[in-house]
């Protein structure tokens, strides 16, 4: 019996992770410029996608559990944090987020959910958003996201987005305003830190709609 594939679609009609390769040909096939892969799991899947293209593109993964020095050498997550993560529905383009604390789940903010957007776009906005509250509330802990793209976005003060600024996304684009002036307005002494999701399970912020 054949395993399951999970297909990742960075650059498509709509870009997205799918179950099967009927689906995924449908965002890639005529689509100029194209830019796909699959995965054995879901998980390195959901890496991939919240991470560039250039980074799995050409290179074999062995999808297999990590070994116990692999594990050390990651070690564990820090507790005493916050969480962030986004969904977004790849039918509609649909995109939320939420910052949890890492220990107990407990839901400390959450946005949206807004019309015509990106998953690395919510990421960014749910980091800058966790900034943003501890700095009103004074506190120094660590970030995590398992978003590179967005982690890579906020250290450059830059959104890299080929996402079209329309009336739909106006109001997501406003944030976006909203958070580069915040970035370039205020110091942060919190540590953004990728959360390792094959060593650790999934994000405490996830939304739990796989």
């Amino acid at each position: 019996m054949a395993k399951n594939k999970f297909y990742v679609v960075w650059v498509g009609r709509e870009p997205g992770i799918y179950n099967s390769w009927e689906e995924c040909t449908q965002q890639i096939h005529g689509f100029p410029g194209a830019v796909y892969k699959s995965f054995k799991t879901r998980q390195l899947a959901e890496e991939a996608f919240n991470s560039s293209s250039k980074e799995f593109i050409g290179k074999d993964f062995f999808e297999t559990e990590l070994t116990e020095d692999q594990l050390k050498l990651i070690g564990e997550p820090i507790l005493d944090s916050i969480s962030v993560d986004a969904a977004w529905n790849t039918a509609n383009g649909v995109v939320e987020y939420q910052g949890v604390e890492t220990k107990t789940k407990k839901v400390l903010f959450s946005a949206g959910p807004f019309d015509d957007g990106t998953i690395n776009i919510a990421e960014f906005l749910a980091i800058v958003h966790a900034l943003a509250y501890c700095k009103q509330k004074d506190l120094k802990l660590p970030i995590y996201s398992d978003s590179r793209n967005a982690i890579g976005w906020v250290a450059d003060k830059q959104v890299r987005t080929k996402h079209c600024r329309t009336e739909t996304s106006e109001k997501l684009f406003q944030l976006i305003d909203r958070a580069l002036v915040w970035l370039n307005a205020n110091e942060y002494v919190n540590p953004i830190l990728k959360w390792e999701t094959r060593a650790w399970g999934e994000n405490p912020a996830d939304f739990g709609r796989k």
